[in-house]
Formats: structure tokens, sequence, C-alpha cells
């Protein structure tokens, strides 16, 4: 297996690798909203013979400035529980080198260092309770910050 950048040729492997993992089409629809708006700070795919076994997203925050959020996550549904979406949410990060927030499972992302019992000083128009904070390393905690996803979060 191989973790690379999208590529446009992509686009409709990816495409169907999301619908089949969420069951419905909203996250395939949401990255190609995010693509189209300029909002994608980066997208990775896992490849193994030429098919694309998982996928993950980072767009940019419209507010803080600089910030990111991490999604949508993925791994074929045939391949989960194999560590792809694990190696993707990593490179991810690493890619990062920012404030990152994910709306999502904290039992599953508090091993990649997102914090979800700290998130009190921020405000988002989503669950904060379930919204987990990626610091790097030598960043401090933020002051109260309100979180301002892309316009296509928000469709």
């Amino acid at each position: 297996m191989i973790i690379r950048g999208y590529t446009n040729s992509d686009g409709r492997a990816v495409r169907d690798l999301l619908t089949r993992a969420f069951g419905q089409p909203d996250e395939a629809d949401l990255v190609q909203a995010l693509r189209e708006t300029g909002d994608m700070a980066l997208e990775l795919v896992a490849e193994s013979r030429k098919k694309i076994l998982g996928h993950v997203a980072l767009s940019r925050l419209q507010a803080p400035k600089g910030w990111l959020a991490l999604a949508p996550l993925c791994a074929d549904p045939k391949q989960q529980g194999k560590g792809i979406g694990s190696v993707l949410c990593q490179m991810a990060l690493d890619y990062a080198n920012a404030p990152v927030v994910v709306l999502g499972d904290r039992h599953y992302y508090s091993r990649f260092g997102f914090v979800f019992e700290q998130t009190g000083a921020l405000t988002s128009p989503f669950p904060v309770e379930h919204t987990g904070l990626y610091l790097p390393e030598g960043t401090q905690p933020p002051s109260e910050q309100t979180l301002n996803y892309a316009e296509p979060f928000m469709s």
C-alpha cells in the first residue's frame, strides 16, 4: 500500500469510496464542494494495486486563521480494521503543522493526539462535546475561539 496525494484522475474512485464507506453520498458531495470552493488544503489516498482503499481530507477553516478541519476520513468497508485510516490520519496531521479540529469518535481520534476534554474554549456550529482538537507540538491551547468552517460544511 502507498499513501499519495489525490489527483484529479482519482475523482470517480474517491467518490465511490466515500459513498460506500458512509452509506450515502453526502461526504462525497462535501469533498467535491471543498475542492470547487478552493477550501481543500490536502487530500491523501491509500492505494494498493491501483485501487483506492482510503481517503482523508484537510480543509481550511474560515476562522481561526490557519486552522484546519479533518473530514472526512474513510477506508474501504472491506478493508476496515487494517490500519488504513490510522495511517492516513497520522500522515495528514504530520502534514498539517497547524491546529486541526475533527468532529468524531473521541476513542478513535484520541490516539492521534486529539483532545476532547479541553475544547470548552471552542464555540462551534457542531456539537462541541464531539469536537476534538489537535495541537502541533509546542502550540499552546487556545483561549476562546469560534470555529467557522468552510461554507460547504454549512450547506
